[in-house]
């Protein structure tokens, strides 16, 4: 069966108080619309048609590169004629035609495709309070008749509680006769959609109701606090889909998915953590609380300390990530590898069971298994105009508060002494030494204070008995 889908998606959004089109503010970390193209999609149609209006050039460049045929509305006139813009792209030999709305972005597949199914069929809801919505009418055998908008009704249609959604289905053929039909004879002067059943009726065409069973997923967003609400309850399903998929969860109602999730088994997830775009979670992982991942696989047995940010990285398993660690795009950790607090690492490979774990940046590098970089450590990989490369070997260990000049390469075994800025490359078991030369002055008084009247103000003490450290003396001061 071939479908063609229409997004309603003109609308400015006033209530929302801001200059983004409504349909680009985002749930779950995507524009809303971005929702309902994706289930759009799923639906496999054979063409996919959003109709804009107020800033539809910002919208149209959101989904750039994107299949979607754009329609403008000029101007606002209610749903119907926001349809007939998209008409001329609808040819009868499209089966079905399915309606979309652009600002309803949890609307669930199953009732969708059973809408579809049915031919010419309307979405509705059961709500406790109504009010705002149109209302469903129906004849004394229950017989959907037709919608009459909140404006429009009578009080004792006021009191019914099954609600048009907007959301319809219809075949293509019938929708192109009975859509110019529709009149805008209303209170706000518009041309309503669903006004296209009753028509579609008249001329002999089934018409049937689809009631979902989750009003909640079908409801617009028409403000801030409906998009908080949608929120919550897009991050709700998240989670109670996760823990029934067996993870656990420290407080779902504390937990944020702004993209995919794919987890192992007996996988910890933590208070206020935040998963961005692709993660995967190997069997074992913990996730410690108030972290951020974003496109980062970690493998199985591996634990992600509180407050770390790993972006675009890539975690091996049995490693240990924080607290307070930062891992940026291109960072790869080798199986038991540890980053410790406050070190960040980026376009970095850490070797097996190599260590960087306290307060220092490695950048454009790559560690081989076993080395051990100290506290303070920095690689210096770019001078201003160019990025170049830190290349340490196997069991490398670089001395606290070391500074390592790119384009460098430490072979095998090498080892840098405390406070060292190496320039040069070190050979295989070497121990490189760049310090300035220590030298301790006799008699020295910090300035401003007093001197004895004896004291005649030489402080003539040398620097060649106490600089003179040989190699052994700098590597045991390590």
């Amino acid at each position: 069966m071939k479908l063609t889908v229409v997004i309603l998606a003109a609308g400015r959004g006033k209530r929302m108080g801001s200059a983004l089109p409504k349909v680009l503010h985002p749930v779950a970390g995507r524009p809303m619309l971005a929702h309902v193209l994706e289930l759009a999609r799923r639906l496999e149609p054979v063409r996919i048609c959003v109709v804009v209006g107020h800033g539809g050039d910002v919208v149209r460049a959101a989904f750039a590169g994107e299949a979607i045929e754009w329609v403008e509305q000029r101007e606002q006139l209610g749903t119907g004629h926001a349809v007939r813009q998209a008409l001329p792209l609808i040819a009868e030999a499209d089966a079905r035609v399915l309606v979309l709305y652009g600002d309803v972005p949890l609307l669930p597949e199953g009732p969708v495709r059973e809408l579809v199914a049915a031919g010419n069929a309307l979405l509705t809801a059961r709500l406790p309070d109504p009010a705002g919505y149109g209302r469903i009418c129906r004849d004394a055998a229950g017989v959907f008749t037709g919608v009459v908008e909140d404006r429009d009704a009578t009080a004792s249609e006021r009191a019914i509680d099954e609600i048009n959604t907007g959301v319809l289905a219809i075949e293509a053929a019938v929708l192109k006769r009975c859509l110019p039909a529709v009149s805008n004879d209303n209170a706000q002067g518009e041309y309503y959609l669903p006004d296209v059943l009753p028509l579609a009726m008249d001329r002999g065409h089934d018409v049937q109701t689809v009631c979902t069973g989750d009003p909640g997923a079908v409801l617009g967003i028409n403000d801030r606090l409906q998009l908080a609400r949608a929120e919550r309850e897009y991050q709700r399903r998240a989670a109670e889909a996760l823990l029934r998929d067996g993870v656990s969860l420290a407080d779902p109602a504390r937990f944020d998915l702004r993209g995919t999730l794919r987890c192992g088994e007996d996988v910890f997830i933590d208070v206020g953590v935040v998963f961005e775009g692709t993660v995967t979670l190997g069997d074992g992982v913990r996730v410690g609380p108030h972290c951020v991942l974003r496109d980062t696989r970690v493998g199985a047995g591996s634990e992600v300390h509180p407050f770390s940010h790993l972006d675009g990285a890539s975690v091996g398993a049995g490693c240990s990530v924080g607290p307070y660690a930062r891992l940026r795009p291109g960072t790869t950790l080798a199986d038991r590898a540890r980053v410790g607090n406050f070190v960040e690492a980026k376009q970095a490979t850490i070797g097996v069971g190599s260590k960087v774990n306290h307060l220092s940046y490695v950048g454009d590098a790559t560690l081989g298994a076993g080395v051990n970089v100290g506290a303070g450590t920095i690689t210096c990989n770019y001078d201003g105009v160019a990025k170049y490369q830190t290349a340490l070997g196997d069991g490398v260990f670089i001395g606290s508060n070391s500074t390592l000049v790119a384009p460098l390469a430490i072979e095998d075994g090498g080892f840098v002494a405390a406070g060292s800025t190496v320039t040069r490359d070190v050979g295989r078991d070497q121990l490189a030494v760049g310090r300035g030369r220590q030298r301790n002055i006799d008699g020295w008084r910090r300035p401003g204070a007093r001197r004895n009247d004896n004291d005649n103000g030489n402080g003539n003490g040398n620097g060649n008995g106490n600089g003179n450290g040989n190699g052994n003396d700098e590597q045991g001061g390590h």
